[in-house]
């Protein structure tokens, strides 16, 4: 007993993968178990490496390999695996000394994140907001030049230009994640909700900003890529106020790029030549509520 591990199984859920170090004396008992023995996943994925030193075996895997599986939450993504032991006989062939035991093993990644500009004029540098924390997504936030090929430089807009914003989340090493714009807003100080601010992208994903009649501003279809999402908006300043400094917020979200968009996980645009909202995928229907503004928050 006094040789057993307080935790013989260990996880570390990292940015890209899953790390699990197993001690051999699985049971506390002092006997070894054997590491052929010992797989993850319902692939039965064999361990990368051991440490005769320290009596440990030690698996890595991508999250979504050796047959993990996913479940979605509104605030989180988690991916579910097992650690398995399947004892066979040794020495006897007709007996074994141990029981075959399944370990229950998840990550979590919080799959919502808020994203800030810095000053848009005259201070604008692009800005990454980088959640280096283990267990998180990395969302970004970019103002782009016009024709979206690199990072725009320059400080100031003139009141008639266009802003070109790109948000992006890496997600290397996840299942592919499709990215959304929940809303954005504009504030006079870096605190999102100080007086007066301006919501530009509003309702899980419209992008109300285009329904005025003086604007262009709208989502830019189709995707570079399912990671990233573009929009345009129209530059403006808040009346009355002579600073002309302006800080945008974003509110971004992932879901699997495979479930179909629906009216939580949305981006949708006014098109003024129907008068009608229109997603950048999925069916119409799903941006209805852009009109009536009773969209779901979450589901």
């Amino acid at each position: 007993q006094a040789m057993a591990p307080l935790h013989p199984v260990a996880v570390q859920c990292q940015e890209a993968q899953v790390v699990v170090t197993v001690h051999r004396d699985l049971f506390g008992t002092g006997r070894l178990v054997r590491a052929a023995d010992l797989s993850l996943g319902s692939a039965s994925c064999l361990p990368v490496s051991q440490n005769p030193a320290e009596r440990t075996v030690t698996f890595v895997a991508g999250l979504h390999e050796c047959g993990s599986t996913l479940q979605m939450t509104p605030d989180s993504l988690i991916y579910k695996t097992s650690l398995s032991y399947k004892p066979t006989p040794s020495g006897n062939l007709v007996i074994v000394r141990t029981n075959p035991v399944v370990v229950p093993i998840e990550c979590h990644y919080p799959r919502k994140s808020n994203v800030s500009s810095n000053a848009v004029w005259p201070t604008w540098a692009p800005f990454h907001s980088t959640l280096s924390a283990e267990e998180r997504l990395m969302f970004s936030l970019r103002l782009m030049d016009d024709d979206w090929s690199t990072e725009r430089l320059s400080n100031g807009f003139q009141l008639g230009e266009s802003l070109h914003l790109q948000a992006d989340v890496a997600s290397e090493g996840h299942v592919p994640l499709r990215l959304f714009v929940d809303d954005c807003v504009a504030t006079l100080s870096p605190d999102r909700n100080s007086s007066p601010r301006y919501a530009f992208v509003d309702l899980s994903g419209c992008l109300v900003d285009g329904r005025a009649d003086d604007t262009t501003s709208a989502f830019i279809s189709p995707r570079p890529r399912q990671e990233t999402l573009q929009f345009v908006v129209d530059a403006f300043k808040f009346a009355g106020d002579d600073r002309n400094l302006i800080y945008i917020t974003c509110h971004l979200k992932v879901s699997p790029a495979d479930q179909a968009p629906n009216p939580w996980n949305k981006a949708c645009s006014f098109n003024k030549a129907s008068s009608l909202w229109a997603p950048v995928e999925g069916t119409g229907d799903i941006c209805s509520c852009c009109e009536t503004g009773n969209c779901p928050l979450h589901g």
